[in-house]
C-alpha cells in the first residue's frame, strides 16, 4: 500500500531506515543524512507492506514546472515485487495533481556501476529519456546521468 505521509518526524524516521539498510548505493554519510533531513520539506511517499515502512520516495520542486524525483528507496528483500513502480506512478500522478509539467531524476550513468545500471533500466522502463550527464556535479568517478520526462 502506498501512502502520502505529512508528519516530517515519521518521514525523517522512513527514510533513515530504508536509506541505512540501502548502503551499496546511499553509502556517503553526508549525502544520506542531506537526503534524510531534505525528505521532511518534501512530497513523501512511503511503501508499507504488512504494517511496516518498506520503501519511500521524495519529489522536490526544483521550479515553476518542473519536479525532481530526489531520492527513492526500497528494502532490498523488497525489490523486484513491483513497489518501486507503484511508488513511481503515485508521485507521478501526485506531480500531475499539483500542476507540474516536467518530471527530472538523477543518477550515476549506465555503465559505470551494476548497481546504478539496474537503477537506469528502471528509469528508463517508467518513461523517462535521457538529457545529460554532468561528470562534474559527482566527479568523475560518478558521472551524474539526468533523465526527464513530460507528464
Amino acid at each position: 500500500m502506498i501512502k502520502l505521509i505529512k508528519d516530517a518526524d515519521t518521514k525523517r524516521t522512513i527514510a533513515r531506515k530504508v536509506l541505512e539498510a540501502l548502503r551499496d548505493w546511499f553509502e556517503v554519510d553526508e549525502s544520506r543524512e542531506k537526503y534524510i533531513a531534505e525528505s521532511a520539506e518534501q512530497i513523501f511517499l512511503a511503501a508499507e507492506e504488512d504494517g511496516e515502512y518498506v520503501g519511500f520516495l521524495c519529489l522536490k520542486r526544483t521550479g515553476n514546472a518542473t519536479v525532481e524525483l530526489a531520492v527513492m528507496g526500497v528494502l532490498k528483500e523488497y525489490h523486484r515485487k513491483g513497489l518501486g513502480r507503484e511508488l513511481f506512478e503515485e508521485a507521478k500522478k501526485i506531480a500531475k495533481e499539483e500542476g507540474f509539467s516536467f518530471m527530472q531524476v538523477k543518477t550515476v550513468q549506465m555503465g559505470v556501476y551494476e548497481d546504478y545500471d539496474r537503477t537506469n533500466l528502471f528509469y528508463l522502463s517508467c518513461g523517462f529519456k535521457e538529457l545529460e550527464v554532468i561528470k562534474e556535479l559527482w566527479g568523475e568517478d560518478n558521472p551524474c546521468q539526468i533523465y526527464i520526462m513530460s507528464l
